[in-house]
């Protein structure tokens, strides 16, 4: 156990990003995954311990990193990296998304009272949200939602670890446009509502195929037929024509 807990600490550390228990399983093909989790327990509870590092759970899998009071001595030994902090605006979009997600362009405008193309592009490029799908309303427009680095950026196991909207308000230092934490509700498409109504028709319209069949085999079956369809052809013309006038002569209701 010693050996496979030394091996476990090695390879999330040396992984650049979080290591799940499904990559470490494919990695050590031989071992149980009872015996790996037991293993990651073991690391873990060595870096309970009062040190410069941790090993945290996030976006699920598992990192060791410093601790975050210690971030400023840290910062130090990198401070010739410039760090491209978010902007206000990027901030809210950013906090729309991960609270209502997955949610709509239009959708976060409306929160916001603005329009919020340039925003999404940046923080698209910056692969903090991301296109998961397309809103089944007229238009279609594409649906965004946070993204795996987000969570890695934010410390987040999962969304649902997501503080409350009031805290993170108190957070980042400014209010967050109300409606946040209210779920859009979810209308159908206008096309849907007709072919529910088309389909719910449908059985009227099979019966009344079914009865023309049947009448004209009859016709058919019976003796001099010929003579038959051709007065038949005729009632049905003049009966035609007699309501098709009659509807023209009918004045408008």
């Amino acid at each position: 156990m010693s050996e496979l807990k030394a091996i476990v600490e090695a390879l999330i550390f040396a992984s650049p990003e979080p290591v799940t228990l499904k990559a470490l399983g494919k990695l050590l093909e031989s071992e149980p995954k009872e015996d790996l989790v037991a293993a990651i327990d073991a690391v873990k509870q060595d870096y309970d311990r009062p040190s410069g590092l941790q090993l945290v759970e996030v976006a699920g899998g598992y990192q060791i990193v410093t601790r975050p009071e210690l971030h400023e001595w840290v910062r130090r030994l990198f401070h010739e990296r410039t760090t491209q902090k978010l902007s206000v605006a990027a901030l809210e979009t950013l906090a729309v998304i991960a609270y209502r997600q997955p949610v709509t362009a239009p959708e976060i405008a409306d929160i916001r009272g603005v329009n919020t193309s340039g925003v999404l592009g940046t923080l698209v490029d910056r692969k903090l949200v991301k296109i998961v799908g397309r809103k089944a309303v007229v238009g279609r427009p594409f649906m965004y939602g946070t993204t795996r680095e987000f969570l890695e950026r934010f410390g987040l196991n999962d969304v649902s670890d997501l503080p409350r909207v009031e805290d993170m308000s108190e957070l980042l230092g400014f209010d967050l446009p109300s409606g946040i934490g209210e779920p859009e509700p979810q209308t159908a498409l206008p096309f849907e509502v007709t072919e529910l109504a088309e389909m719910a028709e449908l059985p009227e319209m099979v019966e009344l195929v079914e009865v023309t069949e049947l009448t004209v085999v009859e016709i058919s079956d019976s003796p001099d037929s010929s003579d038959s369809s051709v007065s038949s052809d005729n009632s049905v013309s003049s009966a035609s024509s007699v309501s098709s006038d009659s509807r023209e002569d009918d004045p408008i209701q």
